[in-house]
């Protein structure tokens, strides 16, 4: 799985002045009900889970449903919202399945995944009509004006995941995007993530936060920042076996940071 060192030696450091809870300054300790979205499973392409589950009041539970092409989908519910690996010639097939067992809210990356935009466009008014409720980076990084043409008719909102890094990136989406996704190993540390997040609101841009697999450290440094963000798929720290720290939970469907100052993780 990794020794994960860039999260002790970038993270786990970070702390006010005052000895109190980062998150303090973002709004407090219990974060967006009903908005954040936490990630759990595999692509539809790596042979296991083709959803991964999502985010609040729901006791964990596992269902298994086949996909009708004699496979089956083992999906962890953790939440009252699936998010959907989305992008293969498959995705009308695994919502229909998907459908036939629930009817939560749905959210869907395509992580690159359509080539052409016509067809993105109708997929999506489909996947809205569905219940999905917003959608990341549905085309190659580059196909900005493609991108702006889906997200002027779009019914949802239309996220920048793989395009958005860093600050300088989001003066060229403004109006490609409806927002953007800032992750700390992509951005560097929570200042620049902070600074992502101010100048996005200020081009009047919805704010997702996600992660990489990365241990609790990350997961609860970037978590610091969600009553800040509209959407949250931090989840990193579920898809690992060797995490080294104790930090945020998800406790009766909501993300809950530890108490302590600064992040409040302890080492494990």
């Amino acid at each position: 799985v990794g020794d994960f060192v860039v999260d002790e030696n970038a993270t786990i450091t970070v702390s006010d002045a005052d000895g109190q809870m980062l998150n303090a300054a973002f709004g407090g300790r219990v974060m967006l009900p009903k908005k954040a979205v936490i990630a759990w499973g595999r692509r539809p392409d790596a042979g296991e889970a083709v959803v991964t589950a999502a985010a609040f009041a729901c006791p964990a539970d596992f269902s298994e449903w086949t996909d009708g092409t004699g496979g089956s989908v083992r999906v962890k519910v953790i939440g009252n919202i699936l998010k959907i690996k989305v992008g293969l010639d498959s995705d009308e097939q695994m919502i229909r399945t998907i459908r036939e067992i629930t009817d939560l809210p749905l959210v869907v990356d395509a992580n690159q995944g359509w080539k052409d935009r016509y067809k993105a466009l109708d997929e999506i008014f489909w996947l809205h009509e569905q219940g999905v409720q917003m959608v990341e980076q549905p085309m190659a990084v580059d196909a900005l004006d493609d991108i702006a043409w889906i997200s002027e008719r779009s019914p949802v909102p239309i996220f920048a995941d793989e395009a958005c890094q860093v600050l300088r990136d989001i003066p060229r989406l403004k109006g490609a995007y409806h927002g953007v996704n800032i992750k700390l190993m992509k951005s560097g540390g929570l200042r620049e993530a902070r600074r992502m997040i101010s100048y996005a609101r200020a081009e009047g841009m919805k704010v997702m936060l996600g992660c990489m697999t990365e241990t609790s450290c990350a997961c609860t440094a970037v978590a610091q920042l969600s009553p800040a963000a509209d959407f949250c798929d931090i989840d990193g720290n579920l898809l690992i076996t060797n995490d080294l720290f104790e930090g945020m939970v998800v406790r009766d469907g909501l993300m809950v940071l530890p108490e302590g100052a600064g992040l409040g993780l302890r080492k494990l």
